[in-house]
């Protein structure tokens, strides 16, 4: 369930949107490859799948998902990523500490 408050109200009432899923959408797809593209007036960030084990020149790939977004929406999409990404980082970190018994997370290269 996600929050939602109208920001042209100096007072505005907070509201809960409802979001259901499909099971075939809840299951989502995969994606190893993004590219984003914009016009004038949206962005566009095209998903796909990409095999980059294939040693061609040319390497293949299946688009899973393009979704398009107002410049607004965007914004907003980057900040909550920076954020989620955040947090993902300082909770890998905590787990990283020897006194939790993590420990490096790349091996060192012998000299």
């Amino acid at each position: 369930m996600g929050y939602y408050v109208h920001m042209d109200e100096p007072n505005p009432p907070e509201r809960h949107i409802n979001i259901h899923f499909s099971p075939d959408i809840m299951a989502g797809v995969y994606a190893n490859f993004a590219n984003v593209s914009h016009s004038e007036y949206e962005f566009t960030i095209t998903f796909a799948r990409v095999d980059h084990e294939v040693e061609d020149d040319e390497i293949p790939g299946v688009v899973v998902s393009r979704i398009n977004l107002s410049p607004k929406f965007m914004r907003e999409l980057m900040d909550a990523m920076q954020d989620n990404f955040s947090k993902w980082q300082t909770r890998e970190g905590i787990k990283n500490l020897p006194e939790y018994g993590g420990g490096e997370q790349y091996p060192r290269e012998e000299d």
